[in-house]
């Protein structure tokens, strides 16, 4: 190949690589996902920083879309809203008096989960892949 194609197909290739990948967080696949930090939060008191299962939240939970559903391994929870637009998808729900969010980043698959309810929050930050 001669040189002076290699760099626009090398730059061609680059651009299409991300819109190859962005299909596995769009909403299209079954995600499995595992929060890595968890940041508890009660008014007056200052926020405490830890590992998920501290908070009582999951090591793994499943994103299934087509079922609009969070499965974890004790309950399975309804996703109530899903809005995507060209950079996240948010989903929103509610399980046992606590409303919950979850941002998840289209591009990357990393997420953020929320749950609060009268007496606190809880903010979860995470990583999807596709099962």
């Amino acid at each position: 190949m001669k040189k002076w194609m290699q760099l626009p197909l090398a730059a061609m290739i680059g651009a299409l690589a991300p819109a190859v990948f962005a299909g596995d967080f769009d909403g299209s696949k079954t995600l499995i996902c595992a929060p890595v930090q968890a940041i508890a939060c009660h008014a007056g008191e200052a926020c405490e920083t830890g590992m998920p299962d501290e908070v009582g939240a999951p090591s793994f939970l499943r994103i299934d879309f087509a079922k609009k559903a969070i499965v974890g391994p004790k309950r399975i929870t309804p996703i109530r809203t899903m809005e995507l637009d060209e950079k996240q998808i948010l989903l929103q729900g509610t399980e046992l008096g606590v409303g919950w969010s979850l941002a998840l980043n289209i591009a990357d698959g990393k997420m953020v989960g929320t749950m609060s309810n009268r007496d606190g929050a809880f903010v979860l930050f995470g990583s999807c892949t596709p099962l």
